[in-house]
Order: C-alpha cells, then sequence, then structure tokens
C-alpha cells in the first residue's frame, strides 16, 4: 500500500460519487452536469499523470490506518458536489462561466508544473527556476487551490471554501515551507527565494531567478 492508492481511488470515484448523487437528488441541472464535468475530469487526468509522469511525494508506503484516515480526508473534497446536488445550487451564468476559468487556469498550472518538475528532474538535479517556477516556487499547489476554488464557486456555499483553507494551511503550506528548507542548501536558493513567491507569483521582483542549475542529488523535495 501507498499514499497514492487511496489518492487515486478518491480520484478514481469521483465520477460515480457525483453521478450518484445527480441520480439520488434527480439533479440533472446545467451546473451539476457541468460540476460532474469538470471534477470528474480532473480526477481523470490525475490519474493520467501517475501513469505518465507519477510523483515520487505519492509513492511513500502507507498503513491501512493511514490510508483509511487519508481517504476519509480528501472525501471532504465531496461536500461540494454534496452541497450544490441536495440543494439543488443554481449558479448565475457568469458565476458558472469564472468557475470554469478559474477550473482551467487551475488545470494548466497544476499538470503542467507536474510535468516540467518531473521531466526536468529526471535529467537534470538542481534548482528548477525557469518556465512555471520562475516567478512561484509552488505553481502546483496553486494550481490544485485554484481547481478546488472553482468547485467551491459553484456549491455557493461556505464549507467548502472553509474546506480548502484547511487543506491549504494544514497540508499545503508546511509541505511548502518544507521543500523551502531543503531547497536552502543550494546556494542559489536565496536569489531565487528572493525572485520569486512561495505560493503567488512575485511579478514584481527585479532581477529574474538564476537559470537551472545541476547539483549532484536529485532533488525529490522541488513538488
Amino acid at each position: 500500500m501507498k499514499l497514492k492508492h487511496f489518492i487515486n481511488l478518491h480520484k478514481a470515484l469521483t465520477f460515480p460519487v457525483v453521478l450518484g448523487l445527480m441520480v439520488a437528488y434527480q439533479n440533472f441541472t446545467p451546473a451539476a452536469w457541468i460540476y460532474l464535468s469538470l471534477h470528474s475530469t480532473y480526477g481523470l487526468l490525475w490519474l493520467l499523470k501517475d501513469q505518465i509522469y507519477p510523483d515520487k511525494q505519492w509513492e511513500e508506503p502507507a498503513s491501512w490506518t493511514t490510508s483509511i484516515v487519508g481517504f476519509l480526508t480528501v472525501g471532504l473534497y465531496w461536500v461540494a458536489p454534496l452541497i450544490l446536488i441536495s440543494q439543488r445550487v443554481e449558479p448565475a451564468a457568469p458565476l458558472m462561466a469564472v468557475a470554469i476559468a478559474i477550473n482551467i487556469l487551475g488545470v494548466f498550472l497544476h499538470y503542467g508544473s507536474d510535468a516540467q518538475k518531473y521531466f526536468t528532474l529526471k535529467y537534470r538535479s538542481g534548482l528548477i527556476t525557469e518556465g512555471f517556477f520562475a516567478r512561484c516556487r509552488n505553481t502546483n499547489y496553486l494550481g490544485e487551490i485554484l481547481i478546488y476554488c472553482g468547485f467551491a464557486l459553484l456549491a455557493q456555499h461556505w464549507l467548502p471554501f472553509v474546506i480548502l483553507g484547511g487543506f491549504t494551511a494544514l497540508i499545503f503550506v508546511p509541505n511548502m515551507l518544507k521543500k523551502d528548507r531543503s531547497l536552502a542548501r543550494y546556494p542559489e536558493f536565496a536569489a531565487y527565494q528572493a525572485n520569486s513567491g512561495l505560493l503567488l507569483p512575485k511579478w514584481w521582483a527585479g532581477d529574474r531567478p538564476p537559470a537551472e542549475t545541476s547539483a549532484p542529488e536529485p532533488l525529490g523535495l522541488q513538488e
């Protein structure tokens, strides 16, 4: 059992769970279909990513207890479709357009930056300071937050935002800080840190970050 197994199970079950909610509540409104399409596609892309360019951090072994607790925790992300479908939420067309746009932007940042990280570190170890990571050190986390922000907007309820805030504060930010502590061993990191944001891009920085540098060991925490 690995960490990725309960995460992949959650992603794979999103389509039948959301569709099941639609059937159970007899809610086949455009908002419900849009949510089903967006969240299910995100899950499918996650599974494809795991096959094409898997993330090493999810390859760590996990006990059954960890896996069960982890699955129940990520299952909180299903609160948004439950609210939207059970309460028959009907977002205005402009709000749906904004939610879709935010979701698409998040998908681009999340999967694009993960691909850059994977294939860069596959052939050259060291800092990644170009492309998706030029002005933001955690573009993949930013993308994931935007994805779930789009889902929360569709639900039009405070609870999905609180859940996303909890994941960000308790999981995402600690992982980002842990990564920074690991990257600090590189002499170029101070300059890179000054020219990039932890989560939000630092567009106002003066000089561009230094180009990618090689190092004797792979950088497993460049996430």
